[in-house]
């Protein structure tokens, strides 16, 4: 009876496992049947894999790794800055037994940041503060070529080196060419060839892999992404004819309002000049709009470049401003208030046969002075009044002004004002300037193929 029992109960088993392999096999086969013709089935999900965390990867600080070898075979000079111009561009102080003058026009090897004194760029504006800050607090700075004498750039005008600074946290000097790579403010130039290049090479391979700046993908909060070409006005009155007819954006000093124009001028360290502009904003603009553009005001001028062929200058007209949308690229904007005129002090040889090297887009040129500073402010001493002659006109709107025809040692100068009159509201006459020595403040101007100053309040004639 046992024994029995035993055989059914295996006869059973083998039973039980058939059917369900059968049933199994049914399953997979209608599944497969579904999913075939689209329909849904409830799956149970599989147990979810554990995340895998890997360890960040270390970041590295090459302008604290590499060193400074003071007993290398390369040349070096200690420095101060005189002038900050770039992120890759600084002027400094150096032994003038170095450099005629004293002064030495660094271009830093292996970096090209972006744009900031000509037309500018994205990151360009953050390049050059970065570069200032860190100098700012330097308390002792080594400039070193990349070899045992001083290379010149390109412009033949600049030098190429390294820039090591130390602050008085630290004994360590930084090299300041890596520290704008790995903080990815630069693209590079030659950065693998040179003593440093294995250094500039993984400091760019890392800027690039943290997604740093002009790596990141992202858009530059300083920059303005407008129709508007962002440029200095350096730029724009140094290469004038090729932005004609376009939009341009810059920023600069309001120095003068008259007849629905102001003047404005903007300093370029680089070149120790103003460099300045004429702005027509006839009745357009109301409220904020002409507010922004009020003497003393450093502005954001947006506007396109024309040619006037009354006067055969360049201005820049069609200024905007929109309520509606304060932040608008496109409008004219106030950036600061509490601003002087330069009435940069100018000699009359200076004026009349003084030039400028200015750095075009054809490379450096030698300009006339009162081209290159043409609607800029100046103050001239001295200035003998030969002769006076009055817009006797009365059609015109300049009845009543005048040309002082000057000289001051031997130069020829002249002095054109707009209709003056004096603290009563009287008019200004020849006979108060004729014979007398005059001092003038005004704005470098151009008329009737000459270069003239132009006066535009009796307080800005002071008589001998």
């Amino acid at each position: 009876m046992m024994k029995t029992n035993k055989s059914l109960l295996s006869i059973l088993l083998v039973l039980c496992l058939a059917f369900g392999l059968m049933t199994g096999c049914g399953k997979d086969a209608k599944q497969t049947e579904d999913n075939q013709s689209g329909l849904q089935q409830d799956v149970v999900p599989p147990t979810e894999a554990p995340t895998v965390t890997s360890t960040p990867k270390e970041v590295v600080d090459y302008a604290a790794q590499v060193e400074l070898n003071m007993s290398s075979n390369s040349a070096k000079v200690e420095a101060t800055v005189k002038t900050y111009v770039d992120g890759d561009t600084t002027h400094f102080y150096v032994s003038p037994d170095l450099v005629e003058g004293g002064i030495l026009k660094a271009r830093y090897l292996a970096i090209n940041t972006p744009e900031s004194t000509g037309k500018i760029e994205e990151y360009g504006k953050k390049a050059s503060n970065f570069t200032k800050e860190k100098l700012s607090k330097a308390t002792s700075i080594i400039i070193e070529s990349d070899t045992d004498a001083w290379d010149i750039d390109s412009t033949g005008s600049r030098n190429l080196v390294w820039v090591w600074y130390k602050t008085a946290d630290s004994n360590q000097y930084r090299n300041l060419n890596i520290e704008i790579l790995q903080n990815g403010l630069a693209l590079a130039n030659s950065a693998a060839n040179n003593r440093y290049g294995s250094y500039c090479t993984a400091a760019i391979a890392q800027a690039k892999e943290q997604k740093l700046n002009i790596y990141s993908g992202q858009k530059d909060p300083d920059f303005y992404y407008g129709e508007a070409v962002e440029l200095t006005l350096k730029e724009l009155r140094t290469n004038i004819e090729q932005y004609n007819g376009i939009k341009v954006a810059f920023n600069a000093i309001v120095t003068k309002d008259h007849s629905n124009s102001v003047y404005v001028e903007a300093y370029d360290e680089e070149t120790g000049v103003y460099y300045g502009m004429s702005i027509y904003y006839g009745f357009n603009l109301s409220g904020p709009g002409l507010a922004a553009i009020s003497v003393g005001n450093e502005a954001r001028i947006v506007g396109t470049v024309q040619y006037y062929e009354a006067g055969g200058t360049y201005q820049v007209a069609g200024l905007s401003y929109r309520q509606m949308k304060p932040n608008d690229p496109n409008n004219v904007q106030k950036l600061s208030e509490g601003h002087e005129p330069a009435f940069v002090p100018t000699a009359a040889d200076t004026f009349v046969n003084g030039t400028v090297e200015v750095e075009t887009e054809e490379g450096i040129v030698t300009v006339p002075y009162a081209k290159a500073t043409m609607n800029t402010s100046l103050s001239m001493e001295n200035l003998k009044v030969l002769s006076v002659h009055t817009t006797t006109n009365e059609d015109s709107s300049s009845y009543g002004a005048m040309t002082l025809n000057c000289e001051a040692d031997g130069i020829p100068v002249s002095v054109r004002t707009v209709v003056l009159t004096d603290a009563n509201g009287k008019l200004v006459t020849a006979e108060a300037f004729e014979g007398k020595t005059i001092d003038v403040r005004g704005i470098v101007d151009f008329f009737d193929g000459q270069y003239q100053i132009k006066v535009f309040s009796v307080k800005d004639i002071t008589i001998k």
